[in-house]
């Protein structure tokens, strides 16, 4: 595994920030990290990027104990924090290129380490440009290239849309997405949207404790014996006919000619419901399962 946190506890004063959480991420696996507001998510970052120490408990990184050994840690962990830290004062290329050499790159391979990211991050444009004029999306494009620029094989990025337009959320949505190909990647959000559309597993943790852990589609599903289809007509029928579809429970209106059908989890009803609308001439409109939302789920297992 890439990422190993182990009965991980983090204690400041008197309160647990972080309470003995565990769980692996492996290589080429994206995985939202997520919790209400002062859940734990910066903390176990900072620990996992030798920001921070544990009070107990370990974090591995590619083999690397974050205590025993940070600096292997710091060379295999690419960082981007909440509150992205940049001088604002360097001119693009120029910080790219100071980064590479924190990190020992030098020479041609730290030329070429710049123009890769200048290319995988879209600042071709923007390279000749002073960071303090930039906008808040191409600086947190910097953000991800310098993390990117010693090409670690883990990626932690601490909320990286905050605070961007929609087109700039797409934008660097699309790029974790094609650099969690072949890298390790950990992203804390409050966007569920994102964790839908990139994330491989979800781990969520609530006052320091770890709540779930799962793939999406698991997480969605969870552990429910039902389901509900919404069935969708031009015009009103007879629900009594749908009530007849073996594995049905319940058939109740929904709104306008829309109709809930709760079904045994196990029981495919479609091809029931195009049966009967053909045999009854009902124009059948719509039909699509109801999925139980990451938001709704969130709710449930952080409202405590």
């Amino acid at each position: 595994m890439s990422v190993e946190v182990k009965n991980l506890t983090k204690i400041f004063g008197t309160q647990r920030a972080v309470d003995d959480i565990s769980f692996t991420v492996g290589q080429g696996q994206i995985l939202g990290f997520l919790g209400p507001n002062g859940a734990g998510k910066s903390t176990t970052m900072k620990i996992a990027t030798c920001y921070l120490p544990p009070s107990s408990g370990t974090v591995l990184v590619n083999g690397f104990d974050v205590v025993q050994q940070p600096i292997e840690v710091r060379r295999s962990v690419g960082y981007l924090p909440e509150h992205n830290p940049l001088y604002l004062d360097m001119y693009v290329h120029e910080y790219l290129a100071f980064v590479a050499n924190v990190y020992g790159l030098g020479g041609r391979k730290a030329k070429e380490r710049v123009k890769e990211m200048v290319e995988l991050c879209g600042l071709t444009l923007e390279q000749g440009k002073k960071i303090g004029a930039l906008s808040k999306g191409y600086r947190q494009r910097v953000g991800l290239a310098q993390a990117l620029v010693h090409d670690p094989q883990v990626l932690i990025l601490d909320e990286p849309t905050t605070g961007l337009d929609p087109n700039q959320i797409v934008e660097i949505r699309s790029l974790i997405k094609r650099i969690g190909q072949d890298k390790t990647v950990i992203f804390s959000t409050h966007i569920m949207q994102e964790v839908a559309a990139i994330c491989d597993r979800v781990v969520i943790i609530n006052r320091g404790k770890l709540v779930a852990d799962s793939d999406v589609a698991s997480l969605q599903a969870g552990e429910r014996t039902e389901k509900v289809t919404l069935v969708e007509f031009e015009q009103p029928i007879e629900a009594e006919a749908l009530q007849s579809i073996p594995g049905v429970l319940n058939v109740s209106l929904a709104q306008g000619h829309t109709y809930r059908v709760t079904s045994r989890r196990d029981a495919d009803i479609r091809s029931a419901v195009f049966r009967i609308a053909a045999e009854r001439n009902w124009p059948l409109v719509g039909l699509r399962q109801e999925e139980n939302s990451l938001e709704k789920i969130f709710q449930q297992l952080t409202k405590n």
